[in-house]
């Protein structure tokens, strides 16, 4: 998306109660961001420890909504492997997974 600006943008942020589940997050989505995709792009930002934007700017409402919805389930799936492997995320406030 290079040659038109975007008209649409819509923000997902996921906080953590674990700074390392939201590096982890981020590692984990830095390959998909840097995508060539072509009606869409996104971008990650880290502006609190523990948390995690997903940008994403597109130029119509479709391209929006098929990006929010490939990312909310990359986001699903990591969180849950996460959570598998026994790590806290905020859904256990415990610590253990």
């Amino acid at each position: 998306m290079t040659e038109a600006a975007s008209e649409w943008r819509a923000t997902i942020r996921v906080r953590t109660s674990n700074p390392r589940v939201s590096d982890w997050l981020e590692r984990s989505l830095s390959p998909e961001v840097a995508r060539e995709v072509p009606r869409a792009r996104a971008s990650l930002r880290k502006s609190a420890p523990g948390r995690v934007d997903v940008v994403i700017e597109a130029r119509d409402a479709g391209a929006v909504r098929a990006a929010l919805n490939t990312y909310l389930g990359w986001i699903h799936l990591s969180l849950a492997t996460v959570r598998r492997a026994g790590y806290a995320t905020d859904d256990d406030p415990s610590g253990r997974g």
